[in-house]
């Protein structure tokens, strides 16, 4: 059975130790770097490697990119060969927030032509609370031969963004929490607020309160006002650096739709020009 879009705790432990499937830990702490590691070391799913958010999810930040730049197509494939990762490998990608970061590797994979992807439903933490193990072994493979490419068409740069915008042709979503997006939250980012136009759908909404996906109607019926609104090909969506936003793009293909565009630079890449516009409030 081929997973791609969420998998639950039961199903994983069924499939884990097998030899075409790979695993992989990607927590992260935006205000400890190294903290995602420390707790991969401390313990993880048996089999799991660890994919860091910023040197392997990411490329460098530059003076005018957002905080997570994608990195270069080739520079990934390379390192999902290194991973092991193949044309026919089932990837599993967790964290410990109910995916907020595992769906970054999940839509990346997606981004490179690899359908067979899923984010483990309710992270780490289903897992644990289902009595499955943790290993403390760090896991290595020999090396695999994917071979995609990248999908270009699935990203907007930040000036077609804005030229977009301004034209009325997109439908903005932006994953943030609500006080990040009203502004109304002083502290997460360096200049508060969003980017004029844009709507606020913030990732949280698409969990129940267990922090497992909602059903997928739920879901449809939450995005489809914003959807309606224009064609499903006009819709784009957003968050601080490209992570969240994958979180929405992920609750979106569960609830049936195709695949949307991201913004990747997000709002971290927007208020590195001063003089782009901020709005605050609600809208």
């Amino acid at each position: 059975m081929d997973y791609t879009t969420i998998i639950s705790a039961q199903q994983l432990a069924e499939i884990v130790h097998n030899d075409d499937v790979r695993v992989f830990d990607c927590r992260f702490a935006l205000k400890d770097p190294q903290g995602g590691l420390k707790n991969y070391r401390a313990g993880h799913i048996p089999g799991a490697q660890f994919a860091d958010m910023d040197t392997q999810l990411s490329s460098p930040m530059t003076e005018t990119s957002g905080r997570h730049p994608l990195p270069a197509a080739d520079t990934f494939l390379a390192q999902l060969r290194a991973w092991g990762v193949s044309n026919s490998t089932q990837v599993i990608a967790y964290d410990d927030i109910s995916g907020a970061f595992a769906a970054r590797l999940w839509w990346m994979m997606r981004w490179m032509g690899h359908t067979r992807v899923a984010v483990l439903d309710g992270g780490l933490q289903k897992w644990t609370d289902s009595g499955q193990p943790l290993s403390q072994e760090e896991a290595s493979y020999p090396s695999g031969d994917f071979s995609g490419r990248a999908n270009t068409d699935w990203v907007l740069d930040i000036d077609s963004v804005a030229a977009e915008l301004d034209a009325g042709n997109i439908t903005l979503i932006d994953a943030r929490a609500a006080d990040r997006f009203t502004g109304k939250d002083q502290k997460t980012d360096p200049v508060p607020g969003h980017v004029p136009g844009a709507n606020n759908l913030p990732f949280g909404g698409n969990l129940t309160q267990q922090g497992i996906f909602q059903a997928p109607q739920v879901i449809r019926e939450r995005f489809e006002p914003l959807v309606a609104a224009k064609s499903i090909d006009q819709v784009v969506n957003m968050c601080g650096s490209g992570v969240t936003a994958c979180h929405n793009l992920l609750a979106m293909e569960i609830a049936g739709y195709p695949p949307t565009r991201i913004f990747v630079g997000s709002w971290s890449q927007w208020i590195r020009d001063s003089s782009r516009p901020v709005a605050t409030g609600d809208s």
